[in-house]
């Protein structure tokens, strides 16, 4: 029995697929940057790199969790 990748992780290999970039590049960015708010991040994403909504949303909710809230 396989375990579902399940919350913000089960974006990323459409996310890797549609951006070509890999979700540890993301994460990298967002955690280099001066931002700290969540939905300032999501916003940076959108317009400085084309990420959509819920693909940015779930890049940002998973990389700050992991950074305990940044």
């Amino acid at each position: 029995m396989t375990d579902t990748v399940k919350g913000p992780a089960s974006y990323f290999p459409s996310i890797e697929k549609k951006y070509g970039r890999p979700v540890a590049e993301w994460k990298a960015l967002i955690s280099a940057s001066p931002l700290t708010k969540h939905m300032e991040l999501v916003s940076w994403l959108k317009t400085e790199h084309g990420l959509g909504h819920g693909h940015a949303n779930a890049l940002v909710a998973h990389t700050l969790a992991e950074a305990g809230g940044k």
